[in-house]
Parts: structure tokens; sequence; C-alpha cells
């Protein structure tokens, strides 16, 4: 058995599962490969691939033209990258691994932080021979918006309660009563929009959210007010986040981006008024464990003929 670990861009994915029990030759890609027909030439002859989240596309072209992979497993417990019908359709099994929540929510909280009170920048500073070059805005009293309760939404949630802040919330399905249940007030996207001091956003990415705050949404923020995004970068209109950022509007701390890895000349990477981390929020020793013992567990049941974790097309 031939496996492919893809975009193990610090080269741990050995480090955290017992590899050896598998009777195969074992590969680790540590860069990324964007484009589609790299990917094909690269991943010819493997009947295993491990995916690491939605790194790397498998669309319908790709996976054709892939015939000897068998078994394609994904970190997490979807993909939206791999179209899981055109697998099936080719006789290709895709599995998926459990996943761990809280440290996204623990660094949704280190951005928020960092961005408040100014951190990046006065670190820098005392590292130069400066001294206090900024006045940081306390949490304490100000209100929190959410987009998105969820699993994430709501542990972001509670953490901003034990600073002392008032938290609100916004989906297209969240009712009075499931809002209630975490110790949130629901509100209208435009009132939360209006008057939330913070913004996090906890959106699955899907045709529903793709674009969900443009620039009549950020128009809509008070100045000053931090956006601040662990989710998926196009939730928010890219250009129109540059623009706000850019005219001093609002503040942004961002963890995901329209194209990852974000690319060295990317406009982003100069903008003023934002805090950026490199998609780091799941980047965690329990994460990675859970995720690379899965894998290894996945590949062992496939090659035993009883395949687990069986991702389902979505509906």
């Amino acid at each position: 058995m031939r496996i492919a670990i893809l975009d193990d861009y610090q080269n741990v994915a050995r480090s955290f599962a017992d590899w050896d029990k598998l009777d195969a030759e074992i590969t680790v890609f540590t860069e990324h490969i964007p484009n589609p027909d790299d990917v094909v030439a690269a991943l010819a002859g493997y009947d295993v691939v491990v995916a690491m989240r939605e790194r790397t596309r498998f669309s319908a072209d790709v996976l054709r033209r892939l015939p000897d992979l068998k078994l394609l497993v994904s970190t997490g417990q979807r993909n939206a990258a791999i179209d899981v019908t055109a697998a099936n359709e080719q006789g290709i099994v895709v599995s998926g691994t459990g996943y761990i929540p809280h440290p996204t929510a623990e660094h949704t909280w280190a951005l928020i932080l960092a961005a408040a009170r100014h951190i990046p920048e006065e670190e820098r500073a005392v590292r130069d021979g400066g001294w206090q070059r900024t006045v940081g805005m306390s949490l304490h009293g100000k209100t929190l918006g959410l987009i998105g309760l969820g699993r994430l939404g709501s542990t972001v949630a509670g953490i901003g309660t034990a600073f002392g802040m008032h938290p609100i919330a916004w989906s297209q399905n969240l009712t009075d009563e499931r809002a209630a249940e975490h110790g949130v007030q629901a509100v209208s996207r435009e009132e939360l929009l209006r008057t939330a001091d913070v913004v996090s956003i906890h959106l699955v990415l899907s045709e529903r959210t793709r674009g969900l705050l443009g620039a009549d949404e950020l128009a809509l923020m008070k100045p000053g007010a931090l956006l601040v995004n662990t989710s998926r970068g196009p939730i928010i209109d890219e250009s129109a986040l540059i623009d706000a950022v850019t005219e001093g509007r609002i503040r942004a701390a961002l963890d995901v981006y329209d194209t990852e890895p974000l690319p060295a000349d990317h406009p982003i990477r100069q903008a003023p008024n934002t805090v950026l981390t490199p998609h780091i929020g799941y980047v965690a020793d329990d994460v990675y464990r859970v995720f690379f013992q899965d894998a290894v567990e996945d590949i062992a049941a496939f090659a035993a003929g009883e395949p687990v974790r069986v991702m389902s097309p979505p509906k």
C-alpha cells in the first residue's frame, strides 16, 4: 500500500500517530500543491491519500485522473474541497476523522485579545527599543456579536461572558430559545453589526454564507469595531474588508483567507488595522493527535475490508 500525506506544513503527522502499524510506504508532502495537474502528477500510483482539512481540492476531474486511488481520508468530519459524489462514483471511499472544537475557540480569543490590546504592535515596539505606543480597548462591558452559535460560537460566547461582555448572536436559523440556552440574546443581523464592539464569525462556508458580509454589511459596523474570522475566508468579501480596514473604519483579526496559503504579495499582508495568523485555529497538539490517529485507524479498517467514518455526499 502506498500512502500520501498532504499539506503537512510542519512535517509532524508521523509524530502524532503510530503509522508503523500499517504495512505501507508513506510519503509526506510538506509543501502545498495548488495546481490540479500537479496534484494528479504527484499522487499518481498512490492507493491512499490523507488530506489535511480543505487545503487541497479534489474535484471530479482530479479524482478521475487518479485511477489507483482507493481511499481518501480527510481530517475532520466534513470537507467542502472533496467531491464525495464523484469519489463514490469511481469507487473511492472517503473517510473522515474526529474533531475537537475548543482550540479554535481558544484561538478566537487569542486574536480578540491581541487586537484589543494591540499586542503585535507593542511586542515589536519593545523588541525595537520602544515603549507604550497604543491605547488598548477594555472588553468588560462591551458587546460581543456572534455570527453563528453552534459548538464554536457558544464556546466563544461563554468566554466572553467570563470577560464581562454582553453576548448577542445571529444566524439564519437561530431561535430565541436556542440563544437563551447559552445565555445569549438573539438579534437580527443588522442589529448585531450596528451594536457589537467585537463581531466573531462561526459559520460553515456554504452557498448561503459565501459573501455574507460585503461592503454594505461592513458599513453597518460601529467605527473602530473589531471583526474576527476563524471560520472561512470567503464568508467575508475580501476586497470590501481590505477597503474597510485601510480606511480605518473597522479593525480585523483574521485566521482564514480566500486563498491559502496566503500569497506573498497579497494586499492583506500590508493592510493596516489588522492582526493576521496563518489558519492555525485548529493547529494544536490534541487536534492533530485525533486527526492522525483516526486517519491510521481509517486506513487499517479499509485494508481489513471494513471502512469506518465513511463520508456521505452532502444533501
